[in-house]
């Protein structure tokens, strides 16, 4: 009997964690003998309303599922912004190969992708503060390392899960709960024992909230630790927040009235976009968590697009109702999104500036065999980073 509810690698990478319905359609399709029909099949998507612009992720994940298989993929690289009905993946070979598999390549890459969409906005609107994702207490544990990846690769500068940062190849980042300084009944206490027993590379951070108002105990950790003190985070409960912008105005003021400008200040709990703009100009840094980890959702699609014939020996387009039929190359001119997209096999347009633009749908797998060396987590990070600098700042929703 299981301890936990969730599903095995090799449950997932099987196909057993599907719908019975595509089951039901590889079971029809063998006994007609069309398992063998090729195919090639379009991912693509939709997103939230009052969105421009997604982060494609989860690729590194959703190849593993295709590793073996008598198919070809083409994606897009791995943190690439995109735009709606766009397409992110192509899939080629026998449908039979692969149907059982949609449910689980559509929930990889739609989860992956609204949990970094979300980091991406939120770390485009701080102003290059730093953003933490303190998250992992929303969701089911079985998933807080895909949580930890999906916010770092989209952005954000770091995470508090331990399993999560040791696989991304990071340090845990994070203060101290308010259980440490209930349990020693004062806070001034509870900082100088976080200060003696952590090592020295762990910044000193001071929650000052608990016991007394935000001014007051973010002067207390000041006296207390002095220059040791690198800032202070309000953790402030809605129930007595209040105006947090007025919060965080009064304890700057009172930390720089009393010789302490070199603390900093943290805001984390129950942080969203509006939030984010509000706060952006006076604190230092955010830890955000459900608002990341319980995103707007990014609507993934999978729809065959071409079929192929084994007398002519030609591809053919044929969909359904609703979407374009015909297998479709995504080029862009940079910097931005300056996308065409076009019938599979067109030539690159041309840029303003007389490049050719980049053909973004690339080969992952050809046969079953992965024939190109996936980014690290840092670099996919980068490149998200760095496409975030050439896109307007979002609307804070």
């Amino acid at each position: 009997m299981r301890k936990l509810y969730i599903a095995s690698e090799d449950e997932i990478l099987s196909g057993e964690v599907t719908d019975i319905y595509f089951i039901r359609t590889k079971e029809i399709l063998k006994k007609y003998d069309l398992d063998k029909v090729k195919v090639r099949a379009e991912v693509h998507a939709s997103l939230p309303k009052g969105y421009e612009w997604g982060v494609f992720t989860g690729l590194e994940e959703a190849l593993k599922l295709f590793e073996g298989k008598e198919i070809n993929v083409y994606a897009l690289p791995e943190g690439t912004l995109f735009k709606p009905d766009e397409p992110l993946m192509i899939i080629e070979g026998p449908i039979g190969e692969f149907v059982e598999l949609e449910t689980s390549l559509l929930g990889i890459l739609r989860h992956y992708t609204s949990v970094s969409t979300k980091a991406a906005r939120i770390k485009r609107l701080s102003w290059n503060k730093t953003v933490l994702f303190f998250g992992l207490r929303a969701a089911h544990p079985a998933i807080g390392p895909m949580l930890d990846r999906a916010t770092y690769i989209g952005g954000l500068d770091g995470v508090s899960g331990v399993l999560g940062a040791k696989l991304l190849g990071i340090k845990p980042m994070g203060t101290m709960p308010h259980t440490l300084i209930i349990v020693f009944e004062d806070p001034v206490k509870a900082w100088k024992a976080f200060d003696e027993v952590m090592p020295s590379d762990v910044p000193r951070i001071a929650l000052t909230d608990t016991f007394y108002d935000e001014r007051m105990e973010s002067l207390m950790a000041a006296k207390a630790l002095g220059s040791k003190l690198f800032g202070v985070r309000l953790d402030t409960p809605r129930s007595r927040r209040g105006n947090m912008k007025s919060i965080v105005q009064e304890v700057r003021w009172a930390l720089d009235l009393a010789g302490y400008k070199h603390v900093k200040i943290f805001v984390s709990g129950g942080i969203n976009e509006k939030e984010i703009v509000e706060l952006r100009d006076l604190v230092d840094g955010f830890g955000v968590g459900t608002s990341i980890a319980f995103p707007p959702s990014v609507d993934i699609s999978m729809d065959v697009v071409e079929k192929y014939d084994e007398k002519s020996g030609k591809w053919y387009p044929i969909s359904k109702r609703g979407k374009l039929p015909g297998a479709k190359k995504l080029f862009r001119c940079r910097p931005g999104l300056n996308d065409y997209v076009l019938p599979w096999g067109s030539e690159a347009p041309v840029c303003r500036d007389g490049s050719r633009a980049e053909d973004l749908l690339v080969k992952y797998i050809e046969d079953g065999r992965l024939v190109r060396k996936l980014p690290t987590a840092k670099e996919i990070r980068e490149y998200v980073l760095k496409q975030l600098s050439e896109v307007p700042e979002p609307k804070p929703i």
